[in-house]
């Protein structure tokens, strides 16, 4: 049984999402120093360009030899700038089940990328590598992020009480973390009926391959 993610390429209409590279460093640094980025994941602040780095050349690469997760960068196609980051993580091979997360750049919110990419790397887990069951978690106030798991025909599924750490900016800058709920998401290949064509009617990519 394989348990290990290959090393792919996705693409859409307007994306493609690859392994990180050595390259992305920079780009990657700065979106991760973002306010929203701080505020609903748990990255260190500040975010430098050498944790960057780690996480492309040391991180990225074990959890997929290892088997627990794959990390893409999402990137434009006609610029290949970078936009955003596709993670699957806490995978489960026996169960053919795995997490995921994502985090758009801040210059690229409000253009569907997010719900573009997590739609794509859904339809590649559940038609290429036959898995049966996708799961993501938001934060109770992450409301952008519970619209994209709702795009990509995601069921609510439950609450996880007081299961997720927030951060939030203090009166003297600095970051205090805040106790909150997780909101579980569940996506089954049937969930995906009809969602890509929402999606085009929408203005949104409806095509994806990989290789």
């Amino acid at each position: 049984m394989t348990t290990t993610f290959p090393d792919i390429s996705i693409n859409t209409d307007r994306l493609v999402l690859r392994a990180l590279e050595e390259a992305d460093a920079p780009a990657l640094a700065e979106m991760m120093n973002d306010e929203m980025v701080a505020a609903w994941t748990a990255v260190p602040q500040p975010y430098t360009e050498d944790a960057a780095r780690g996480w492309i050349t040391e991180y990225a690469p074990t959890e997929r030899t290892a088997g627990r997760g794959l990390d893409l960068a999402v990137t434009e196609f006609l610029t290949q700038r970078l936009v955003g980051i596709v993670q699957l993580s806490n995978t489960n091979w026996r169960v053919r089940s795995t997490e995921m997360s994502y985090i758009i750049a801040p210059w690229a919110r409000g253009e569907g990328y997010a719900s573009e990419a997590t739609l794509a790397t859904a339809q590649w887990l559940f038609g290429d590598q036959k898995f049966e069951r996708l799961e993501l978690r938001t934060a109770a106030d992450n409301t952008a992020s519970q619209q994209v798991a709702q795009k990509i025909g995601c069921i609510s599924e439950g609450v996880l009480r007081n299961a997720c750490i927030a951060r939030t900016r203090t009166e003297d800058g600095t970051w205090a973390e805040l106790r909150t709920d997780f909101i579980v998401w569940g996506l089954l290949p049937e969930d995906l009926d009809g969602v890509a064509d929402q999606m085009a009617e929408a203005g949104y990519s409806s095509y994806t391959d990989w290789s």
